[in-house]
């Protein structure tokens, strides 16, 4: 069942597909971890690539599934609703 747009951590971006700016606190609390996780991936591994590499991957990954699981259905969006 979506959230209400309301109590959704990401909202839909204006124009195209997916989320925009984090809306609640939850959502900026994400982002941050994200953030993190990428860093703690470029100090702990720069010698070795291929794990680099998978370690984005699976950070992006995570953060889709969260802004999919908290975040409004996505769509095509040209514009404001009206």
């Amino acid at each position: 069942m979506p959230l209400p747009p309301e109590q959704a951590w990401f909202p839909l971006k204006t124009y195209g597909w997916g989320w925009g700016v984090p809306r609640r606190w939850q959502g900026w609390a994400v982002i941050t971890a994200f953030v993190a996780a990428l860093g703690a991936a470029v100090l702990l591994l720069p010698r070795h690539p291929g794990w680099f590499v998978a370690a984005v991957v699976l950070d992006a990954a995570g953060l889709i599934m969260v802004c999919w699981w908290k975040g409004e259905r996505p769509r095509w969006r040209w514009g404001p609703d009206t």
